[in-house]
């Protein structure tokens, strides 16, 4: 991602980021300290702090996280056996059910998941996130983000339910502030226009 910008012409820039992607976001920071300017995360918290802390509950509610780490071909052989049956199973388990996600984009994201290797990345991110990425994690010791990190969680969502998400990410970051947002997992569609009214003022008061 790094490349990607900089070959857009942005040496620094803002990250928007949810869910997997703010995990990238997190690594990125890490490894790139002075290229990102400010990081806006929704409904995530670290990912090992993740797995340190779950509870059974959290795991009957995020069971694909357990499952998808399973050594291959396990997860990708059963999932491929009816791929449109598990992602909408696995994506529409929130408190919103399927509603975030417009016709048109599932089409697309099912379409997609009928791939086996869709299927088999799929499996083999969540497998980084439960061994390589932890260990990443854990090397770091005492390394924070340095940048100002924007958090913002769904207050109908299981981070709000399982997790203290700000005190986890001041853990692994020197700026933190946020709060909860009224909706489920996916805020960027249940509530555009709450994202977009803390996120803008966030950026705009980033450090060039």
């Amino acid at each position: 991602m790094v490349s990607v910008m900089a070959s857009l012409g942005h040496e620094r820039f803002l990250v928007g980021s949810h869910d997997r992607g703010a995990r990238v976001a997190h690594r990125m920071a890490l490894d790139h300290p002075g290229r990102v300017r400010a990081i806006a995360m929704l409904d995530i918290a670290p990912t090992r702090e993740m797995y340190a802390n779950a509870s059974s509950a959290f795991a009957q509610t995020y069971w694909h996280w357990y499952w998808l780490t399973q050594p291959p071909p396990f997860p990708e052989r059963l999932i491929a056996s009816d791929p449109r049956f598990f992602w909408l199973k696995c994506c529409g388990w929130g408190s919103a059910g399927l509603a975030p996600f417009h016709w048109v984009a599932m089409d697309e994201y099912l379409e997609r998941f009928a791939d086996p290797g869709v299927i088999r990345c799929a499996c083999e991110d969540y497998r980084a996130a439960w061994t390589i990425d932890i260990s990443h994690d854990d090397a770091d010791g005492d390394l924070k983000i340095a940048c100002p990190l924007l958090l913002n969680w769904g207050a109908d969502g299981a981070i709000e339910k399982f997790f203290d998400a700000i005190t986890l990410w001041r853990g692994r970051a020197a700026d933190v502030d946020g709060k909860a947002l009224p909706g489920g997992h996916y805020l960027a569609e249940e509530a555009p226009d709450a994202v977009l009214e803390v996120w803008l003022p966030f950026f705009e008061r980033a450090p060039a």
